[in-house]
């Protein structure tokens, strides 16, 4: 026995997944009678109960929980500030703070089910030390995929924040691209538009040029990164979808017009319904009233774009906006999400297919994650109740696992031999 050495989190198992009912995403059935085979983190095998014999894997007995992919959200802010006293203290902290204010959100995503995200404007490029810190077992967390910083013109959304960079004038915002990637940036963000959170501007409000948007777009795409932007109103967005926008973010004063384009060119939604509809959020953080206001006055416009994007055939993805792990409403922010976007039109199994295999296609992951198939992640969640009758089953989660790993079993009573690394 060694003495004195401290190792890491582990961040791959080898397991075998028995008594379970497994929820198939891409086909919205719910298999049973399967036995999940995990090696190395990989699901390498999924089969037959009848077929399996002694093996070397330690065995994992579901009691017969379903068993989902992890969720994906894609608006995520693990340093997010809003106006009032707790955005300002965060303001205050040094990188090092933000650091590890992030770490703990990314552990707390992680236990709440989301096993990878995409990060949409962080400060102090900490996401990137973050990223790497899951990546080796440091901290936990969710698999990152990130913007970095968010890019702006002088005074755009966002822009008293360390998380956005601002950018004037087409070589600037080529600049900003560049920067953001040789930082290490998945994809790229753009602001087009104001929003709810700038006290000097509103959701309407057009802050890039075409030149702006063009520059930045092209340059992301050359470089081989998507490019998703904060936006609000129509007619941006659809100068924005014209220039080769991949994704917008809330949307919320969208058209039938705009919507058929984004559908016909493949722009996704990032909906964020949550966001219009937080009130006790935004108490519990002391959010001033002019931001309230403006959130919640917009809530029932936002429906209705919602609902015009699905009438069109947009793809729409799950992002919470708020941290995903926030409680609320009973539930995580990520779960509340889905129920809104299942509330609002969209039935269970496509709301599913938006918080898991819909974000792992437009991240370009959907080989590795995103459904339960072998040759990919053993990213999983268990659950009581089927999530493909309705979303709010998912509140029911009381098992993750991530890369054959568990990382939280609340029915400890299974018990197993496989790699774990519990919430305390």
């Amino acid at each position: 026995m060694q003495v004195g050495v401290v190792t890491s989190f582990e961040t791959r198992a080898d397991v075998e997944l028995r008594n379970l009912r497994l929820v198939d995403v891409e086909e919205a059935v719910v298999r049973s009678g399967l036995v999940i085979r995990v090696r190395d983190g990989i699901i390498e095998r999924i089969v037959s109960e009848d077929e399996v014999t002694a093996g070397d894997l330690p065995v994992l007995d579901m009691g017969g929980r379903f068993v989902s992919p992890g969720l994906i959200n894609m608006h995520t802010h693990f340093s997010l500030s809003l106006p009032g006293p707790v955005g300002q203290e965060l303001e205050a902290m040094d990188p090092a703070g933000i650091a590890l204010y992030m770490a703990d959100g990314a552990r707390r995503t992680l236990h709440n089910g989301v096993t990878t995200v995409r990060c949409v404007a962080e400060k102090a490029h900490a996401d990137f030390a973050l990223r790497r810190a899951i990546q080796q077992g440091w901290v936990q967390g969710p698999r990152i995929y990130t913007a970095g910083r968010a890019l702006a013109c002088t005074g755009g959304h966002g822009h008293s924040s360390d998380d956005t960079m601002e950018c004037d004038g087409a070589d600037e915002f080529a600049r900003g691209v560049r920067t953001q990637i040789r930082a290490g940036a998945d994809l790229i963000k753009i602001m087009i538009s104001g929003g709810i959170a700038g006290e000097h501007e509103t959701i309407s409000t057009p802050q890039l040029t075409a030149d702006e948007m063009k520059a930045a777009i092209s340059t992301a795409h050359a470089w081989g990164r998507k490019v998703t932007a904060h936006a609000g109103p129509a007619d941006v967005i659809a100068e924005a979808v014209r220039l080769g926008l991949d994704c917008v973010e809330h949307g919320y004063e969208l058209t039938p017009e705009v919507c058929r384009a984004m559908a016909e060119s493949g722009t996704a939604l990032v909906p964020t319904l949550i966001v219009t509809r937080s009130g006790p959020f935004f108490d519990e953080l002391g959010v001033p009233q002019w931001m309230q206001q403006r959130s919640l006055g917009a809530g029932e416009r936002h429906v209705a774009s919602y609902r015009m994007a699905l009438e069109a055939g947009v793809e729409v993805l799950l992002g919470s906006d708020m941290p995903p792990f926030w409680p609320f409403e009973g539930t995580s922010a990520a779960v509340r999400e889905l129920e809104h976007m299942h509330d609002f039109g969209l039935d269970a199994a496509a709301t599913l297919r938006a918080g898991t295999l819909a974000p792992a296609a437009w991240l370009g992951i959907d080989s590795e994650v995103g459904s339960i198939a072998a040759g990919k992640w053993a990213d999983l969640i268990a659950l009581t109740e089927d999530p493909l009758e309705s979303p709010s089953a998912l509140r029911s989660l009381d098992f993750v696992m991530q890369g054959g790993v568990i990382v939280r079993d609340d029915g400890r009573q299974r018990g197993c031999a496989a790699g774990t690394r519990e919430a305390g």
